[in-house]
């Protein structure tokens, strides 16, 4: 039951997929999620140019299982991404924002498969014109940039779409093995988790910012909000987020230049590209200038959390599912666990239905 289009397509044992989050999804991680039967996909956009192979390989150490990379279409580095990922053999690339015609066809032309996130039926349509093998179609209740449907409305909106030519795999809210049946039964080939793959033992998050996700104990803490950007993304509130929501749009933008600065040293870019990269996200997104920058260079706002372990400096993106999730656990025993769970549940599910009908 537990094999699918999906895991033909990635060449994984079970049909999960392990986000891209920026400066969460490493080599240890990503490593870590396609040993347990997953499949993982290690978050190039927020790797520094000169790392990016470095990564890639470390993952091909540390696992003889297929992995995906994740980068924006518009950072500065992409072609040079995409030039390591068929280089190097990668199975399959994951991308949100602005999918550039030229870089697919070249991606595809290599056979590695293009698998974008998208919100709407009518972008996972658009997605599949210019060329995707698999979509990943993300509900209300995911993290980082989320739109307004719940994942029980939208997955199968979505099935109905672009099913019958690609599978479609289900994120936001995901956490175990109830949420895999559930999306099956939708029609969905899979599911893709963010928060459940950071809440785990070979997560990098450090310890202080890590236990805001425990102690996190109502999903209704982790709100959608447009202060980093104007456009909605779902975090956990925290003392930044109060900030943001509260700051005026000079500050915010004062705010966004700052880390623009820091986030073009970290990857090399230029201040040309990346004002280039902002205005092509503004221009596709309908977003203002600040908007833009604040987008663009939102990756340096989350590494204050992420990576230097200050969780009230930076911002917290989470699913809903974090305000109920209650222990940590290995990528092994997370996978084993839904599936065992999936399995069971449709036991159960099929005993109650031959005893109904035996009634």
């Amino acid at each position: 039951m537990l094999e699918t289009r999906l895991t033909t397509l990635l060449g994984c044992r079970y049909p999960i997929v392990q986000t891209a989050m920026g400066w969460v999804a490493d080599p240890k991680l990503v490593a870590g999620s396609c040993n347990a039967g997953a499949f993982g996909f290690l978050a190039g956009a927020t790797i520094p140019a000169d790392e990016m192979e470095r990564d890639i390989l470390r993952v091909k150490e540390l696992t003889d299982k297929p992995f995906g990379v994740n980068f924006h279409m518009y950072q500065p580095n992409a072609s040079d991404i995409v030039d390591m990922v068929i280089r190097h053999g990668v199975r399959a690339v994951s991308y949100s924002r602005s999918p550039g015609p030229e870089l697919i066809h070249k991606l595809k032309g290599a056979g590695v498969v293009c698998m974008p996130t998208v919100g709407l039926p009518k972008h996972a349509i658009k997605a599949v014109e210019l060329g995707a093998d698999a979509v990943t179609v993300q509900g209300g209740e995911g993290g980082g940039h989320t739109g307004p449907i719940p994942t029980t409305l939208l997955v199968p909106q979505v099935v109905d779409a672009v099913a019958d030519k690609v599978p479609v795999v289900g994120a936001g809210g995901f956490k175990d093995g109830r949420g895999l049946l559930a999306a099956l039964s939708w029609g969905a080939d899979g599911i893709a988790m963010g928060t459940r793959f950071l809440m785990t033992d070979e997560s990098p998050v450090p310890q202080e910012t890590l236990q805001r996700y425990v102690d996190c104990k109502n999903p209704g803490n982790i709100i959608v909000s447009k202060a980093m950007d104007g456009i909605p993304q779902r975090m956990i509130m925290n003392e930044l987020l109060t900030e943001l929501e509260k700051a005026s749009t000079v500050r915010k933008l004062i705010i966004a230049m700052r880390n623009g600065l820091a986030f073009r040293k970290h990857t090399g870019a230029t201040l040309f590209s990346l004002l280039q990269s902002a205005i092509a996200m503004g221009k596709d997104d309908d977003m203002t200038a600040a908007q833009a920058i604040m987008s663009a260079n939102a990756p340096m706002i989350i590494q204050k959390a992420m990576v230097d372990g200050e969780p009230s400096l930076g911002v917290l993106p989470s699913g809903q599912v974090a305000g109920v999730i209650n222990e940590l656990l290995s990528c092994e025993q997370l996978v084993n666990s839904i599936v065992t769970e999936a399995k069971q549940r449709l036991t159960c599910l099929s005993l109650r239905v031959t005893e109904h009908s035996q009634e």
